[in-house]
């Protein structure tokens, strides 16, 4: 009988590290690692939190009676590296630099350098589609003015993820179907999937497209300009009104929408409305992106488990094709899919 691998998870984030171990795709434990101390922006902070991270995890491995000669293979969270096709890809040294230089630091950059040094050259190691593949079409990066491109920033992992599992569901293959996928989370990405590929998506990152929980989305342009030369801002303080307290921290102070449907009143509801309001609106402008073959929708993220919002996307856009609801976001399993996906030969890994 062949044997089923011992699949690491790794998911790094600001204060936390998510370790999972899974038995194939059949989860055996996971665990959230707090730290005390938060990642910060300093010239050594990748280098500084791979370390101590990677002793936690091999603590808390051990706390569940596994050594790191157990595990078969790593699969970590992509970060920020040069945009890239849809895929796993080995973490190699060319991918550490990257993440390094990388001109926009996150958490998930840890993932790979955690990944790589656990492994020690003895475990496969990879990552599975991060945040930043660019399948785009050429037509989709046209911003406006020339001093300007559209990128190719979203939740990829999640949205193929999801995308794969609606198509097993109906026993097609991904890469036959037309779908719109809609990540409702901390940020929202609404992307249009051709046939496998993302031919358009919102650049979720900086907050492009609808508001969301915790950002603004795309603001007037001629009024943010106005409030960045007033004067009454830094730039750090602008950052975080489109990142970070934009969407429903501004209008209602939080970014949880379970707390604001248990006490609903007038003002929550209106806005919650107006955020379904913005998200259908982008998937009309990606139903327009296929033409309007689309064989279903696909609404998924937290966001997902409010009625309220799910039924009004639902009134808006039901009548461009079936709507199926995943609720949440499982980024270990989909990293984990994706790894056993490679040990089963049916994924082939790319050399970065």
């Amino acid at each position: 009988m062949e044997k089923t691998p011992k699949i690491l998870v790794i998911n790094p984030g600001s204060t936390t590290t998510k370790i999972a171990l899974f038995l194939g795709e059949r989860e055996t434990f996971s665990e959230k690692i707090t730290h005390s101390t938060p990642m910060l922006s300093h010239d050594d902070f990748l280098n500084t939190h791979a370390d101590f991270r990677k002793l936690l995890i091999l603590k808390t491995l051990k706390e569940q009676k596994y050594t790191i000669d157990d595990i078969d293979m790593i699969m970590c969270r992509g970060g920020l590296v040069r945009p890239v096709s849809s895929g796993v890809y080995e973490i190699n040294e060319k991918m550490l630099d990257d993440l390094k230089q990388s001109p926009k630091q996150h958490a998930s950059n840890l993932a790979a350098i955690i990944g790589y040094r656990l492994s020690d050259g003895k475990i496969p190691a990879y990552i599975a589609d991060p945040v930043v593949v660019d399948e785009m079409q050429d037509v989709a990066r046209y911003a406006g003015h020339k001093s300007f491109e559209r990128i190719s920033i979203f939740h990829a992992l999640n949205h193929k993820a999801v995308a794969r599992r609606y198509a097993q569901s109906i026993g097609k293959k991904y890469e036959k179907l037309n779908l719109i996928v809609a990540h409702m989370g901390g940020g929202v990405s609404v992307g249009a999937h051709q046939r496998g590929k993302v031919v358009d998506v919102n650049q979720a990152l900086d907050g492009e497209g609808a508001f969301s929980p915790e950002r603004s989305g795309t603001l007037p342009s001629g009024d943010l300009l106005r409030k960045a030369f007033s004067g009454q801002y830094t730039f750090d303080e602008l950052k975080q009104m489109i990142v970070g307290k934009g969407g429903l921290v501004s209008y209602l102070g939080t970014n949880n929408i379970q707390e604001i449907e248990k006490k609903p009143n007038e003002e929550s509801e209106a806005v919650l409305r107006a955020m379904a309001y913005q998200i259908s609106k982008q998937i009309g402008e990606y139903a327009v992106v296929l033409k309007g073959k689309i064989d279903a929708i696909l609404l998924t993220g937290g966001v997902a488990y409010s009625d309220l919002v799910i039924r009004q996307i639902e009134d808006y856009v039901s009548f461009l094709a079936p709507i199926v609801v995943y609720p949440g976001e499982d980024e270990m399993k989909a990293l984990a899919e994706n790894g056993f996906l490679v040990w089963k030969k049916e994924l082939i890994p790319t050399a970065y």
